[in-house]
């Protein structure tokens, strides 16, 4: 005597259509989720772009330097006079520039807060009013079940 396998098919489809899925819900999550991630991509290119034209600015100021110091001199003292000039406005430059990369780094974190702030609030948003549904329908099918198991 052979037993039969249950067909769990039935029983599967009615637990799906007991508890229906929002994809509408989905839907705007990932949509929050992208517009989050498209708008963080454009801090940080923003930034990048900034901060390489700092660089390439740092060094062209440096260049300069450079070709001032290696001019030839007249006297002996003016190598070491233009070796310390050098050497005092490198300092002197470097000082600007890192406080030029500071205020890039401080606007990124800026604008990242205020990101990440605007999306936690969306997100909230958007699972408030999805729980608030799945509750209602899952109450909804819950009746149901009931009243037809009476």
């Amino acid at each position: 005597m052979a037993t039969k396998t249950q067909d769990f098919t039935a029983i599967f489809k009615d637990m799906a259509d007991a508890f229906p899925v929002d994809t509408k819900a989905m839907e705007e999550q990932f949509k929050t989720q992208t517009a989050l991630a498209e708008k963080m991509s454009t801090v940080a290119l923003d930034a990048a772009g900034k901060s390489a034209e700092q660089s390439a600015k740092w060094t062209q100021d440096t260049i300069a330097k450079l070709e001032e110091m290696s001019k030839a001199k007249a006297e002996p003292a003016d190598y070491a006079k233009a070796m310390t000039d050098f050497a005092s406005a490198t300092a002197e430059s470097a000082a600007e520039h890192m406080s030029a990369f500071a205020e890039i780094a401080k606007k990124v974190q800026t604008q990242t807060m205020e990101l990440v702030l605007a999306a936690g609030k969306d997100i909230s948003e958007d699972m408030t009013a999805a729980a608030k549904k799945a509750t209602t329908e899952v109450t909804a099918a819950a009746k149901k079940a009931t009243a037809s198991a009476k």
